[in-house]
């Protein structure tokens, strides 16, 4: 219990400020915008943070590789899967989302400049490039950082890798400000309470009923996913009988990830499951790990969560072409960055720098709150999805028929 109670201490504080902002915003809406400057200052710090964050952590992680080569066949087929199950995962959400409208309410958010909206050419160069190195150092370029980064990661490593100084450099100055992130971190309850306290005062009981909505439809939608497509991975990848033994195992990671929050802390469960399954190890011992870090189901999910509740609050219709691309943001967002340090608040900021550039200081701190609350059923649909994503590889590594062969094994 009290285990339980520490793994989710940041959650119930951060929940407690959330809350009491919004009774003070209800109660004294006429004083409640004095508050504002509480959450403007753990925006600010967020901001000042998270670029030099970008490019440190992803550019340490690629120069620091210990090899450049890959695990053959196993890792292809695992990134494939990752990816696949991701976009599944988005394409379900938008369409509950549609079927289940998350925003109701009326706000009164300034729109932006329609002579602002750029060509699909010039689009796609701003999202990627930019002219001037100067212009990479922006909350507003975070995408152009992150190729500048990746780049600069693989330059690293064809110098030497983690053997030069600049590598180890980069690894040093990562923990440094992961550890900033972590003090400005605990300032984020009182940052919370102030935000919404003023949001609400602008813009009353709509927003509660809505964010209450959205949190309702994640948690739900994320027990309906893992109850309803977790089978249908496990029948493709095993066969007949592969929903039964998934089922049988499925209950101990979701529990674990569900009670620590933590896709790495299940690793050593998701290990013993599947090796009671006949999971073959060499396989189990790279998609288990790097499902960690890069199968994030539940994370995609939430990513067209977060851009369909802003666009819902900022009076934008959430069109066909927004949907495609705000799927592939999430997929990208959910497998490439979550392998990262900060890769979470990272994907969110991306999400904010494509969809809503103009409204980038209330749309982030909404999108980190709603990271943050819906985590728990999130981890779990991460992690427990890596166990039955292990099921997918092995049928494209060891044949159809291999869960079959190990339920002989046992009879004998």
């Amino acid at each position: 219990m009290k285990k339980t109670l520490k793994n989710y201490s940041f959650i119930l504080c951060m929940l407690l400020g959330i809350v009491g902002g919004c009774v003070v915003g209800l109660v004294w809406p006429d004083s409640a915008g004095a508050l504002e400057p509480l959450g403007t200052i753990f925006i600010n710090l967020m901001f000042c943070l998270v670029v030099p964050m970008v490019f440190s952590s992803i550019a340490s992680a690629i120069a620091n590789m210990p090899s450049m080569k890959r695990a053959g066949r196993v890792m292809g087929v695992t990134v494939a899967t990752f990816l696949a199950t991701a976009a599944i995962a988005s394409l379900v959400t938008y369409v509950v989302i549609r079927v289940f409208p998350i925003v109701t309410g009326s706000y009164d958010v300034p729109e932006a400049d329609p002579s602002a909206v750029m060509g699909l050419g010039d689009m796609v160069v701003s999202f990627f490039t930019k002219p001037d190195f100067v212009e990479l150092l922006s909350r507003r370029a975070v995408l152009p950082m992150i190729v500048f980064a990746v780049i600069f990661g693989f330059g690293v490593q064809l110098s030497g890798g983690p053997e030069t100084m600049t590598a180890k450099l980069l690894a040093d100055v990562t923990a440094c400000i992961m550890n900033s992130v972590k003090i400005v971190t605990y300032y984020a309850p009182i940052g919370f309470f102030g935000f919404f306290a003023s949001l609400v005062a602008t813009h009353g009981r709509e927003l509660i009923g809505d964010y209450s909505r959205t949190l309702i439809l994640y948690y739900v939608l994320s027990f309906v996913y893992m109850f309803l497509f977790f089978p249908l991975y496990a029948r493709f990848g095993g066969g007949r009988g592969g929903a039964r033994v998934m089922f049988k195992h499925l209950f101990k990671p979701a529990a674990v990830s569900f009670g620590t929050c933590s896709s790495v802390a299940t690793i050593p469960t998701n290990m013993e499951v599947a090796q009671e399954t006949g999971i073959s190890k060499d396989i189990s011992n790279i998609v288990l790990p790097l499902g960690a870090t890069m199968h994030m189901d539940g994370s995609a999910m939430g990513a067209i969560i977060k851009v369909a509740f802003l666009f819902g609050m900022f009076g934008q219709d959430f069109t066909t072409g927004r949907a495609l691309a705000a799927i592939a943001v999430a997929v990208v967002s959910s497998v490439a960055m979550s392998g990262i340090p900060g890769g979470g608040g990272t994907g969110e900021l991306a999400l904010c720098t494509i969809f809503f550039p103009e409204h980038m200081a209330v749309a982030y701190p909404m999108a980190l709150a709603l990271g943050n609350l819906i985590d728990p059923p999130a981890t779990m649909v991460n992690a427990a999805g890596d166990y039955v994503v292990s099921f997918i590889v092995e049928r494209f590594v060891d044949g159809k028929d291999w869960l079959e062969k190990q339920l002989k094994k046992e009879k004998v």
